[in-house]
């Protein structure tokens, strides 16, 4: 499983990438214009993401807004529905109107509340189907 892991902040790459490094290849960036980026060689290199683990605070882009790009970007290849990279939200924000803008707004297909425990992280990702 190929997994963008998108936070500015280190700590919070370094507990994710922990946490996902035995069952992805994790690919790190520091904000939402690098993960747009990233994002976007890996689909022109036909070496796409299957999750996105993304911060909704960040500065230059909050996640929100790099997962709308990162959707019209899978729009302009063609890639929709099911076939469309997994967006996990992670943050500390867990109030209403944030929840609503990332799964309406931004597209995300889950969100989870940090401090993010192992057990709902995996939860998750056998809920995609990405593991077993």
């Amino acid at each position: 499983m190929r997994t963008l892991i998108v936070d500015d902040d280190f700590i919070s790459r370094k507990v994710l990438t922990g946490l996902l490094s035995p069952v992805a290849d994790c690919d790190v960036a520091i904000d939402g214009k690098e993960a747009v980026l990233a994002f976007r060689l890996a689909l022109e290199e036909n070496r796409t993401y299957d999750l996105l683990c993304m911060d909704v605070m960040m500065p230059r882009l909050d996640g929100v807004g790099a997962l709308k790009n990162i959707r019209a970007i899978e729009a302009e290849h063609g890639v929709v529905g099911a076939a469309e990279v997994k967006a996990l939200m992670v943050t500390a924000l867990g109030d209403p109107k944030t929840v609503f803008d990332a799964y309406y707004l931004g597209g995300a297909t889950s969100y989870l509340v940090k401090p993010v425990r192992r057990e709902k992280l995996f939860d998750e990702l056998r809920e995609f189907g990405l593991i077993k």
